[in-house]
């Protein structure tokens, strides 16, 4: 497993170097919740991306780095658990029928980012996409219910897919260190100038107001 898992994080780290150079500052007002996914990631840590370093940039490499975990715990599932893979099977089908989906073919960098703006105060949304799936979501018909004994069964299972993740997680991490060079390398390159240039638009717009030469 190990040389395939050392090629996939290898092909994920070469996409988010051809992604880097095209990544801007987002215009829009930043969102107030903190992403679960990359706040304190280890991931992140290895790879050499900084708490410093825009979320947006974070996040390309965090979720393209989750889709290999997800895969990974995907295919032991579906070798040794099989009351959490035929509970799976059911939420895939679910899922499947509902007629919206909009959370579903995004971008890496996309992926697992809030659907929505944070609501300004005052200004209520007419609606939300959210609000839509959650409506799409809830005109399906529950999941069959589960014994006391099958439930008992299925954390179990759940337990061990989670122990399997953390032991692919700390792999990843160590493949990870190999590209550190390289991913500090693309932030300094394009990211950090245009960071610099943020600041200096910024620092040159409070300080004018106090410029004697101002007119």
């Amino acid at each position: 497993m190990e040389r395939s898992l050392e090629a996939q994080v290898s092909q994920a780290v070469d996409a988010w170097l051809r992604w880097v150079p095209r990544w801007a500052p987002a215009t829009h007002r930043g969102r107030v919740a903190p992403c679960r996914r990359c706040l304190g990631s280890p991931i992140l840590s290895a790879a050499g991306i900084g708490a410093n370093v825009p979320h947006g940039v974070q996040h390309g490499l965090s979720t393209r780095v989750k889709a290999i975990v997800d895969h990974a715990v995907a295919e032991y599932t579906a070798r040794n658990l099989p009351m959490l893979q035929a509970e799976l099977d059911h939420q895939a089908d679910r899922n499947r029928s509902r007629a919206y989906r909009p959370a579903e073919g995004l971008d890496p960098e996309y992926e697992g980012m809030p659907l929505d703006p944070d609501p300004v105060p005052g200004a209520p949304f007419l609606f939300t996409i959210a609000g839509m799936a959650d409506e799409a979501s809830a005109e399906l018909p529950p999941l069959p219910p589960l014994s006391d004994e099958a439930k008992a069964a299925l954390r179990q299972e759940v337990a061990l897919a989670d122990e399997y993740a953390n032991m692919v997680g700390r792999e990843i991490c160590t493949l990870l260190l190999r590209h550190r060079l390289s991913v500090q390398a693309a932030i300094s390159q394009y990211v950090e100038p245009q960071i610099e240039a943020m600041l200096a638009e910024l620092s040159e717009a409070l300080d004018s107001p106090f410029d004697p030469d101002t007119p």
